[in-house]
Parts: C-alpha cells; structure tokens; sequence
C-alpha cells in the first residue's frame, strides 16, 4: 500500500527508540562514507592538480546556488507536515521534476558565461555536462523525502553508500586513464544517476498526475522560505570561491577549496547523521515544548563533544594532516586550513538553528535572516581579498566568531521554547576542553622533530587526547555530559546490533 508512506501516527508511540535506531544506522553510514570519501580524496588528489579542483569550483561556486532552487524546500514541507496525501504529493513530485529540467536548461545556457567570466574556454563542456545531473536529482526529491518523513534510515543509507560507490569508481577509473578534471565531473554524474535509480528502487511509492487544489499552497510557501534562504545562504558560501577564482585564479581556489572540504568532511560525518534523525524527530514533538528542548539540548550537546575536539585537533596539526593525506603539492593549503578550522569550531553547533525554523514552521524567519547575514559575510570575503584566499579566510572567520554568531542564536530561538542562555550552557564544557586540548597539542608538537610527518602527527594527537581525558576528568559537568554522550553511543551501537 503506497498509503504508507504518508501516516505518521504510529512513529509516534516509539519515538525515541526510532530515533536511537534511525541515528545508529546513519552513523554507522556516515562512517562509512567517511572512510570511502578520504580515501578516494587520498588516491584522486595524487592522481589530479590543484587546478582540476579549481576549475571545478569554478562553476560549482556560480551554477551551485541552483541546486538550491530545484528542490524548493519542497522536501522539508513533505517531512515536517503532520498531515500529507498522495495527491500532494504526487503534485510535488511534478513541481520538481519540471523546476530541474528548468535548471538544467539554464545551466546550460550560462556555460558560455561562465567560460567568459573566468576566461577559461573549458568551462563551457564541464558546465554542460554538469548540467545533466539536475534531472536525476528532480526525479529524488519526493521519494528521498517520502523515506525521512518514515524514518526509515537505513534504506537511506544504503542508497547513500551505493551512489557513493559508484562515483568514486567511476572517478578513479577516469582519473587513472588520464582524464584530469572530468574524473570530478563524472563523478557527481554518476552518483546523481545512481542515486536516483536506488530511490526509485527502494521506495516503491510511483507519483500519479498532478492534481489542481489539492492543498500545496502552504507547502509551497514554506518551501518557497527554505529555498530562499538556502539561495541567499550559497551564495554567501560561495561568494569566497567566485572572488578567488575570479582575481586569484584555479590555483588559489584549488588550495583554498580542497581545504575547506577536507575541514568538512569530519564534520559532516556527525552533523548530517544527527540532523537527519533530529529533523523527523522535532517535527514530531512540535506541538511538546517541554520534550522539544530536551530533545533540541541533547543534540546540541552531543555535536558539541563530537566536533569540537576534532575541528581543534585539526587545526593544532594543520601542516602534518595536509601532508599526510593530501601529499606535498598540497602543502599552501595548510595555513588556510588552520584558519578555516577556527571558523568552523562553532559552525556545527550554531548551524542547527535552521533545525528550529524548519520544524516549528518558521521559515519565512529564516530567509528573514538570511537578507541580514548574507551581506555581512560578502563584505568580509570582500575585505580580506587583497590578501588572496589566507586573507578570504581570516575575515570570514573574524565575521563568523565575533559578529554573526549572538544574534543568530537570538533571532532563531526568539518564538521558540529553546534559551540562548541554556544554548551556551550546552556547549559550555566541550568548548573549554577544545581550547585546552589546542595549548597542549600546540605545545608538544614544537617538541618533535621528525622526517616521519605521520608520527608527527599521531604523537602529539595522542597526548591531546590523553589531556582532554584528564580535563574531562578532572571537571565533574564534563564528565556528567561525557557520560551521557557516551551512553547514548553505547544504546547506537547496541540498536545498530540488533
């Protein structure tokens, strides 16, 4: 019955336990696209240069932001509604189809743009091919979003981990032929392509026609918010990669790009696992204040401990982790990576706030902040580039700490059952620790001196780690949350056993 995927009556009686499951087996996914990606970023980065990586950021940073708009937010509105039907959906799942042939043929059109704008005439075949995969992506929004709204997490990663595959394979083989940067291009290809073929498989949910009236007025609106904001929210992320490509050049944007993904990808391996289960989740407690926060204040904290020592530890180890994984070539990143790291220590847990927005219903608040912060981020990347992409970096990450982040927080939690107050005091303990455990690996690292960088590395990653058990220790609040933190590990991989 493909009316099942619609009801959400009976998540409700075993939420957490849902929630315990759902998180175990996207962790344990996660972890395993953490291994997949670093190790094809290890093989693919001695195989290509700098300027592969640059020229592909190159229409990324410009064609990206249209990404954005062949979902609509539709997917969210399809997860956090309490009621759906199957003609909504099936009315949605059209809206997306024809939005991505829209982008796709607009893609194609700006490739001759794009080719001028950066002088670089091979732009115009990668921008092209590039532009196909928005078709394979309208195909899986609706269906994607039909398995979140079930919390059904483990078919999810399946699909994730399969995709995944498949472009890395297809990646490597292009990569080994000679190929240069199209083993990136492919790579994106192949992934949208199976993906799209994995959904369909799983979710055996087929959309009828489109039907007039069927109540996607709201969820066109409150996808139209999201949408907006996640335009506006691109572009500012990706403002620093048009600037220093435009007056800097592939080179440069090589370096600076591969560094932020290479900061992202630990990141991500605990955000998005989480932010997967805590979306469904929240929607379902919308209407709970009380088990909204707990809930909200638990995910905040278990990101916090998971993130912060391991965004600090980067940054304390920046040249050595550079030259391990990436080979020496890579070595002019290591300064920005240091730097991006520092922005990024708050990043995954003040990210969440869209979390709020979304599940309380709150959109139109969200692109609301979006037209004050998007400006203010562009000026910083404006400000620091005539220092070229260390300065980019810098100013992005004097922004991000001192001037965005307070009001971020206050404007997100101002109609929410969520404090600002309690918010710090959730993240209060891991961050201290962090900066400790940073003066300590900082401090032995100038120590060592050694031709063998990864024992440079792991030496000193070691004894940080033995100064933040000492310090979680020795603080009692620290070790209360450890534990929690720990127990919740412990019920993941008890339920990813079962």
């Amino acid at each position: 019955m493909q009316e099942e995927f619609f009801s959400t009556e009976h998540l409700k009686a075993d939420l957490k336990g849902r929630s315990v499951r759902g998180g175990a087996v996207t962790v344990g996914a996660q972890a395993a696209r953490f291994l997949l990606q670093m190790g094809s970023t290890m093989v693919l980065a001695r195989l290509l240069t700098p300027e592969d990586y640059g020229l592909i950021a190159m229409v990324t940073a410009i064609t990206g932001f249209l990404t954005m708009c062949k979902d609509m937010g539709l997917s969210m509105a399809t997860v956090q509604r309490d009621q759906i039907s199957h003609a909504q959906i099936s009315t949605l799942f059209w809206i997306n189809v024809l939005l991505s042939i829209a982008m796709m043929l607009v893609t194609a059109g700006l490739a001759p743009v794009i080719a001028w704008f950066y002088g670089k005439p091979e732009l115009i075949w990668i921008t092209l091919v590039l532009a196909g995969s928005f078709v394979f992506v309208g195909l899986t929004v609706q269906h994607q979003a039909l398995l979140r709204r079930q919390m059904r997490f483990g078919s999810l990663a399946l699909i994730q981990i399969g995709s995944l595959l498949a472009g890395i394979a297809t990646a490597v083989v292009v990569a080994f032929s000679g190929g240069g940067y199209w083993a990136l291009v492919l790579m994106q290809l192949a992934t949208a392509a199976a993906t799209a073929v994995g959904v369909w498989i799983v979710c055996d949910w087929r959309p009828r026609l489109p039907v007039r009236r069927s109540g996607v007025r709201k969820m066109l609106a409150f996808g139209g918010n999201v949408t907006a904001f996640n335009v506006m929210n691109y572009f500012a992320r990706n403002a620093d990669n048009l600037l220093i490509g435009k007056f800097c050049g592939p080179g440069p944007l090589g370096l600076y790009s591969k560094a932020y993904s290479l900061l992202m990808m630990p990141i991500t391996q605990v955000t998005a696992p989480i932010a997967a289960v805590a979306i469904p989740g929240l929607s379902r407690l919308q209407n709970d204040p009380e088990q909204y926060k707990r809930y909200y204040y638990r995910a905040i904290n278990i990101i916090a401990w998971t993130t912060m020592p391991i965004v600090i530890m980067l940054a304390a180890l920046s040249e050595e982790v550079i030259r391990v994984l990436l080979g020496h070539q890579w070595i002019g990143a290591a300064s920005i990576f240091r730097v991006l790291a520092f922005a990024a220590l708050l990043q995954p847990v003040v990210n969440p706030v869209g979390w709020v927005y979304v599940t309380l219903g709150q959109t139109d608040r969200m692109m609301h902040w979006g037209l004050i912060a998007v400006p203010i981020i562009c000026l910083a990347f404006a400000i620091g580039l005539p220092w070229g992409a260390i300065g980019v970096a810098t100013t992005y990450m004097i922004c991000s700490l001192t001037v965005l982040t307070f009001p971020c927080l206050w404007w997100a939690f101002r109609y929410s059952p969520i404090s600002v107050i309690k918010w710090f005091g959730a993240i209060r303990c891991p961050l201290l620790v962090s900066l400790v455990v940073y003066g300590v690996v900082r401090v032995l690292k100038s120590q060592f001196h050694s031709d063998n960088q990864l024992w440079i590395v792991l030496l000193p990653a070691s004894l940080g780690l033995g100064a933040f058990a000492i310090v979680v220790a020795a603080w009692p609040n620290a070790r209360i949350e450890v534990g929690r933190a720990v127990g919740l590990l412990k019920c993941l991989r008890s339920s990813h056993g079962a």
